[in-house]
């Protein structure tokens, strides 16, 4: 250990004594490389899984006998899944004082929506538009993790999705690449912060590079099938943020493109990611993404992937054991060049080094810290805070929300009222299991004690085993609950019914041919219409579901998605108007999975029609309308909000020009509410056919009754141009369309010229 230290501090030492023309960084990852064997090199480009509890000896199998042995000789560069300052400080330790460099590990995990205090999955956060609160809940994820020993987190997805059949919807943002790019940038800056070395702060990883959402069918792992056009307008843009954010990390996508694995494409790794946009941190595979290659046919063997994977820009082999195997024997035929090797080396220990392991390689490893700064009342109020901005009120007539003080009981019924677990959501770190606040808690603490709570469950969701790894089993028979949730509806004011989508029924793996309500819950629903119509339907999902006779029935319908460890109270808050919501959809929720994929900016056919139209050669379906159940950006108030006087400053600009476009918004009701306002734009006619409507700015404001406020854009060349097939940004001349309104289809309209 004093050797290592030594060593290091060495190169520190020459660093500082470096000329100008090369920063002390650079100077101490060029001489630490010039330092390394090809073996140690390549040990650096291997990531591995953690195999046993690093806090207790290795077992005695072959497996983590030579995981052990890599360790000891500098043949891993980063671990995943070893979490807990005393564990990471002796998987660490193992590295630092025996292997012959002491090159640290990092630590990576997957830290998606909270480490032990969990926030709303990304979708529901997507929804609030409100991205400083997805930079504040990143940021006490990383405050958690990094107690807990983490260096790295992969996240955040920026994958656009506009197929809710794919389960993995509810780690990204939505179906919009603005909505999606701004708040890549602000999950970015909240898990890294201004200063990467900081003992609060992660490294971030951008996911999955690229097109991972637009699986065919929506089925997870599936082929990617889409032009240049889609590509560089729709899937690249969040990625582009990330990467203007300065983001640590990459990951590739399991998927292949029009036939290329994402995994050796050197377009997308080399010469738009490192190339174009200049990217300076690291590519790693996603797990044994390397090796799947062989499964597309596009590798013969394990060999072969490592050869096609590094030469196109992935630097780090999760879990493929392709590199450790491989790379020094490609190396030797000259079918790689050893630049390719350390090119990858330097990415890895530059992230490293901002990381400030080099340093302290124990900095993270502080019990201390772990004991202090973990789910602690200021988290979990944060959690609160952000749950209740992300929830969506679909439907609310006859104003029976927020629940009126003349209510004297409230049935609470279904298979989520009592679910602490579920609202946890699917990738959840170290979550502890059951330990939300349910919706029944939160009603009984709202309510006070002059309300009467009926509570029946009326049915399970599912029976038997529910894990990450396992499918659930869904109850399709068991009723038995039936007739006292019927009972407590009969006696009841009003009802809260709490329905939707366990946890594990969204989540990597868990794409759905059905995105309706599972199993008795439809019925249960039904049973319950017959004897009080008076139904809040308190929708938990982890992705948009089709619910037409939902919506048809139910008096109001409140989506709260899977909203985290403070789920009741924030579900609570809003049913009672403690909170007045403020939501919008980041994804559109169709009438049936028929429609899909449908999303709010589509493009014009030769033949758009209308609805209702009674034509039948128009582009069309003949047993459902085009309309969406619920669109992009629709979310309800308990107050109402007026647009008006709507300017745009200039009629004609350049193509180089901006335009500054205002509008006045007022309160026109009775309580303070928060709005947010959307902007979208047309370019009319273009070279390539343009979207009907496309978001270009949003600001969330909050308004006193009565009150009014301006709200002003810019319009510039960044959002009035677009990209070629090809990758070309153009601005073209055309007329273009301006709305503005608190949803696309309400809106007001005007336009102006480039030219």
């Amino acid at each position: 250990m004093k050797q290592t230290i030594g060593f290091i501090i060495l190169l520190l030492g020459l660093a500082s004594c470096s000329g100008g023309s090369v920063s002390e960084e650079e100077q101490f990852v060029g001489d630490l490389l010039a330092k390394m064997t090809l073996e140690e090199k390549i040990g650096q480009l291997n990531q591995r899984t953690g195999q046993w509890e690093m806090t207790g000896p290795a077992p005695k199998n072959d497996n983590s006998q030579q995981l052990l042995d890599d360790l000891k000789n500098g043949r891993v560069g980063s671990m995943l899944n070893v979490v807990g300052a005393d564990a990471t400080r002796k998987a660490q330790k193992l590295v630092v004082e025996n292997s012959r460099l002491g090159i640290p590990l990092i630590f990576g995990y997957d830290v998606i929506h909270g480490q032990k205090t969990m926030f709303p999955i990304p979708l529901g956060e997507a929804a609030s538009w409100n991205p400083d609160l997805a930079k504040l809940s990143s940021q006490i994820a990383a405050k958690e993790a990094a107690a807990m020993g983490l260096h790295w987190t992969f996240a955040p997805m920026l994958d656009v999705g506009r197929d809710a059949r794919w389960g993995r919807v509810m780690e990204g943002a939505g179906e919009d690449a603005f909505l999606g790019s701004v708040f890549a940038k602000a999950r970015v800056e909240g898990f890294q912060g201004d200063d990467l070395s900081s003992e609060l702060t992660i490294a971030a990883c951008a996911k999955h590079f690229a097109g991972y959402a637009f699986s065919e069918s929506g089925r997870d792992y599936n082929v990617v099938e889409i032009g240049g056009e889609s590509l560089h307008n729709l899937v690249l843009p969040p990625f582009k943020a990330a990467t203007d954010a300065d983001v640590a990390t990459f990951m590739n996508a399991f998927n292949t493109i029009d036939g290329m694995p994402a995994t050796a494409s050197s377009y997308l790794q080399r010469t738009v990611l490192k190339g174009q946009w200049g990217f300076d941190g690291f590519v790693v595979s996603d797990w044994n993404s390397i090796g799947e290659m062989i499964e597309h046919g596009a590798a013969a063997n394990l060999k072969e992937a490592a050869e096609r994977a590094i030469l196109a820009g992935s630097d780090m082999d999760m879990e493929a054991h392709a590199y450790v195997g491989h790379l020094k024997e490609l190396i030797e035929e000259g079918a790689v060049d050893i630049k390719y090797i350390d090119d990858a080396v330097r990415r890895i220990l530059t992230i490293k080094y901002r990381l400030g392991l080099f340093e302290d390689p124990y900095r993270y490893c502080d019990e201390n810290k772990e004991k202090d700064l973990i789910y602690t009342a200021e988290h979990r109020e944060a959690a609160r805070k952000i749950a209740r901005e992300s929830m969506v009120l679909l439907k609310n007539n006859n104003g029976i929300l927020p629940i009126d003080k003349e209510v004297k009981s409230i049935a609470v019924i279904g298979p989520l009222a009592d679910d602490k677990d579920s609202p946890l959501g699917n990738w959840r770190a170290q979550a502890i299991p059951n330990s939300a606040v349910s919706l029944i808690e939160g009603v009984r603490e709202a309510a006070g004690s002059d309300v009467k709570i009926n509570f029946a469950k009326g049915c399970d969701l599912s029976i038997g085993k529910r894990t990450f790894f396992d499918f659930m089993t869904i109850n399709e028979d068991d009723r038995s609950g039936f007739k006292e949730a019927i009972r407590a509806a009969k006696k009841s004011d009003v009802v809260l019914l709490a329905i939707g989508e366990d946890a594990f029924q969204s989540g990597e793996g868990r794409s759905q041919t059905d995105i309706g309500l599972a199993g008795l819950q439809m019925e249960l629903f039904d049973e319950i219409y017959k004897v009080n119509k008076n139904i809040v339907v308190v929708l938990m999902t982890g992705r948009p579901v089709a619910i037409p006779e939902i919506a048809e029935k139910a008096t109001a319908i409140l989506e709260t998605w899977h909203a985290g460890s403070e789920a009741g109270h924030a579900m609570a808050d809003v049913l009672f108007g403690k909170y007045n919501p403020s939501g919008k959809l980041p994804m559109t929720f169709p009438r049936n999975v028929g429609q899909i994929p449908i999303y709010y900016n589509y493009k014009n056919t030769g033949r758009p029609g209308a609805e209702g139209a009674g034509q039948t050669l128009w582009s069309c379906f003949t047993d459902s309308p085009n309309s969406p159940l619920y669109a992009f950006g629709h979310g309800l108030s308990y107050t109402s909000f007026t647009y008006s006087d709507l300017k745009i400053s200039e009629n004609v600009i350049s193509a180089d020009g901006n335009v500054i476009v205002s509008v006045t918004v007022k309160n026109s009701g009775d309580v303070a509410g928060e709005e947010v306002v959307q902007l979208y734009i047309q370019d009319e006619v273009a070279t390539y056919a343009r979207p009907v409507i496309e978001l270009k700015g949003f600001d969330k404001i909050a308004l006193a009754p009565n009150e009014s406020k301006e709200v002003q854009f810019s319009l510039t060349n960044a959002e009035l141009g677009y990209f070629h097939p090809n990758g070309t940004y153009m601005v073209e001349p055309g007329t273009f369309k301006v709305m503005i309104g608190g949803s696309p289809s309400s809106t007001l309209k005007s336009s102006f010229e480039i030219k």
